[in-house]
């Protein structure tokens, strides 16, 4: 698609200059500290106590990416804007979120003749004057089933949603997370949604998380979103604090290229990250096997440790 291939092109020039020594991972090594220790608020300031953030294990990321791999099976090899297989994708998410106890909502839009899903999920409670959004696009190119581009993320957000609803935490502001139509088309389902939000919803999200790309082989380093045009500093600290803890190199990069850029563009602070571009993106390869199961699930570790530190955040200033 037209604008995530400057993205690519940027990770890979990002890639190869860091190979030749021209740039040096931004990771700090440092002793592991529990999450509750790591704790910021979005004002920058420490957030109130919170529980301990879970850990997962394989056995609970990996059957999401076998099922939405099974959909692709099924339905020509492709989970693709418009196709039985993207709607079966949308279907499989949303059951499991109805029965976890979210309220969830389908919304419509269509693009090249197509009808297109954003698939919204709102944790109840929480101050809706202050929402925490985490999302991540869930269709597929035509050519392949998508499951490192973007079944790994998809899969990290629903995994991650699943665990709150099992804590039942209890958020100081409201959770809510997304699955996007029609992204590899140019960001369209996300940027219908942010098109469809009045200046009071706008305003009310304090930052969009999101991922792309979680699960990619032979990951050397974590590429997080740092968005300093939008004033956004707690969550791309809580991420980079995250993986330096564990002794994980990270490597800032700017918003662009996925759906982040489409809160980006409505002035919509964001953060989140990647693990690089695979080497089957966009391509029938990108199946099951594309996926690394450590790194999709540190990758989903991390996104439940940001999201309970900022489950307790006070409001943006």
């Amino acid at each position: 698609m037209p604008r995530r291939s400057s993205w690519v092109r940027t990770v890979v020039l990002l890639a190869v200059l860091a190979l030749h020594g021209a740039l040096v991972p931004t990771a700090v090594q440092a002793a592991p500290l529990g999450d509750r220790a790591r704790a910021v608020s979005l004002s920058g300031r420490p957030a109130p106590t919170a529980p301990d953030a879970p850990t997962v294990s394989q056995a609970q990321v990996m059957p999401h990416l076998k099922a939405l791999q099974r959909i692709a099976d099924r339905n020509g090899g492709n989970r693709a804007h418009g196709t039985p297989g993207y709607e079966q994708s949308v279907a499989y998410v949303r059951h499991a979120l109805d029965r976890a106890g979210f309220r969830t909502e389908l919304r419509h839009f269509s693009h090249a003749g197509a009808d297109g899903y954003n698939l919204i999920a709102d944790w109840p409670g929480g101050d809706p004057r202050h929402v925490l959004l985490t999302g991540a696009h869930l269709d597929s190119v035509a050519a392949g089933p998508g499951i490192n581009d973007n079944g790994s993320g998809a899969a990290a957000v629903l995994t991650t949603a699943l665990q709150v609803a099992k804590a039942r935490i209890k958020p100081t502001g409201h959770l809510r997370f997304a699955w996007w139509g029609a992204e590899e088309l140019g960001l369209v389902g996300s940027a219908d949604y942010v098109r469809g939000l009045s200046g009071a919803e706008r305003k009310a999200i304090d930052v969009y998380l999101n991922l792309d790309q979680a699960g990619s082989k032979n990951t050397k380093q974590w590429l997080v979103v740092n968005d300093e045009a939008h004033g956004e500093s707690a969550a791309f600290k809580a991420f980079r604090t995250w993986f330096a803890a564990r002794g994980i190199d990270t490597f800032d990069i700017g918003v662009g290229g996925s759906d982040h850029e489409s809160f980006g563009d409505a002035g919509i602070p964001s953060s989140g990250f990647s693990t690089g571009i695979s080497d089957c993106i966009h391509e029938a390869c990108d199946n099951l096997a594309n996926v690394d199961p450590a790194t999709e699930t540190t990758s989903t570790n991390a996104l439940i440790g940001v999201v309970w530190q900022l489950a307790a955040r006070t409001a943006r200033s």
